[in-house]
């Protein structure tokens, strides 16, 4: 599956943004998908993921409450609602996919297989 992540910009602490994760070569249906995200001199984070089967949705602790992941399987397209953004969330925003994740690998990096590029995202003060 490929994956293109768009929807990243700057914009002032307070804003929201929504990025979009478009998918090809294969249906979303039963497939995880995640967000992570990586700032300028650290590693890549977890942010968010949808489970493959029963919609369920977990968050990092720093976004629980403002940032919403949904997904629209027939339009292979799954959304990063960002709310109430802070600078401590500029980062590359990534979006990735695997058809085999259970439920407590979600926020694993390392099991995801297909991963889109990045798009930015710069939060100012």
């Amino acid at each position: 599956v490929q994956l293109q992540a768009s929807g990243g910009g700057v914009v002032q602490a307070g804003e929201s943004l929504r990025l979009s994760c478009a998918a090809s070569g294969r249906t979303l249906r039963g497939v995880a998908v995640g967000w992570f995200r990586q700032a300028p001199g650290k590693e890549r984070e977890f942010v968010a993921a949808s489970d493959r089967t029963s919609g369920g949705t977990v968050y990092s602790n720093s976004v629980k409450g403002r940032f919403t992941i949904s997904r629209d399987n027939p339009k292979n397209t799954v959304w990063l609602q960002m709310n109430s953004l802070k600078p401590e969330d500029t980062a590359a925003y990534y979006c990735a996919a695997d058809g085999s994740i259970i439920n407590s690998s979600l926020r694993r990096e390392s099991a995801y297989r297909y991963w889109g590029q990045g798009t930015l995202v710069t939060v100012s003060s």
